[in-house]
């Protein structure tokens, strides 16, 4: 999906959650979202800054692994880094309240749609 003009978060959301699909690739995104989280915890009970600095690599290493070889498409990081890293924390929050697979349905009509599928919310 190419990238709408986005002004917003809430024009950006869609485009974020088009761009995750696959069940597998979201999951790759919540372990890394879900590790960056534990560094970030780590440093601050630590004071260590290395795991400040390795925050961003376990966040987004997996990520970008999963948009590569998973998914097949470039990761919205690039474009809208601070959307992106809001949508990450939101997706991971659908995820736990096991509502991200309905948002997914809300906006393509089905959990898993085909790259193709036109957005319908």
């Amino acid at each position: 999906m190419a990238a709408p003009l986005i002004r917003s978060f809430a024009d950006f959301w869609p485009y974020y959650v088009s761009a995750h699909r696959k069940p597998l690739n979201r999951a790759v995104h919540y372990v890394g979202t879900a590790c960056a989280l534990g560094c970030v915890s780590a440093g601050v009970l630590t004071g260590n800054p290395l795991c400040f600095l390795a925050a961003p690599l376990v966040g987004y290493g997996p990520a970008w692994i999963g948009h590569f070889f998973i998914e097949g498409n470039r990761p919205a990081t690039l474009g809208y880094a601070r959307y992106s890293l809001m949508a990450d924390f939101k997706m991971l929050g659908y995820a736990l309240q096991g509502r991200m697979g309905d948002e997914v349905t809300r906006l393509f009509g089905s959990p898993n749609p085909a790259p193709d599928a036109p957005l319908l919310g």
